[in-house]
């Protein structure tokens, strides 16, 4: 991050909290004109500070609020088998995020889903349906205390 001045810090951090505002509002805030936080704004996403701009949605709402984070252990520890967990895991929309992790398990699963005979659905039809699976743990979210869509800069 030493290539960031304080001005590309503070339109990282107003993106951060609200990516809908527009050029000119961020200008103000950071005290220059459009053109230049324009500039600077597509050079922080050419640089791939910014990856992309996102809506986050009410997974309540949506029917999606039954929150699971399913711990993996694999069959077996190889490129081969980690290749095509991760390649099934991809095609499967319910989980929104995965992360190969240290510990008992080699892998941490966020799961949506509408509710636990759904997520029963998941684990037998799509997760069963993972050869190189060896073993899941299940934990589910009975309360979401703190859900920041924000990185700390």
């Amino acid at each position: 991050m030493d290539v960031l001045d304080n001005t590309d810090i503070l339109i990282l951090k107003t993106l951060n909290q609200n990516s809908n505002i527009t050029t000119k509002e961020l200008a103000k805030i950071v005290s220059l004109s459009p053109t230049p936080v324009f500039e600077r704004v597509k050079r922080l996403e050419n640089e791939g500070y910014i990856r992309k701009y996102i809506a986050v949605l009410d997974a309540e709402k949506l029917n999606k609020g039954f929150i699971v984070f399913c711990n993996i252990k694999l069959k077996r520890h190889n490129k081969e088998i980690g290749n095509n967990f991760v390649s099934d895991i991809m095609q499967i929309e319910e989980i929104a995020e995965c992360y190969n992790i240290s510990g008992d398990f080699d892998f941490l699963l966020k799961i949506y889903a509408k509710d636990m005979h759904h997520y029963q659905d998941i684990v037998f039809n799509k997760l069963g349906s993972v050869e190189s699976i060896g073993s899941t743990h299940s934990t589910f979210v009975m309360s979401e205390i703190k859900a920041s869509f924000t990185l700390p800069i």
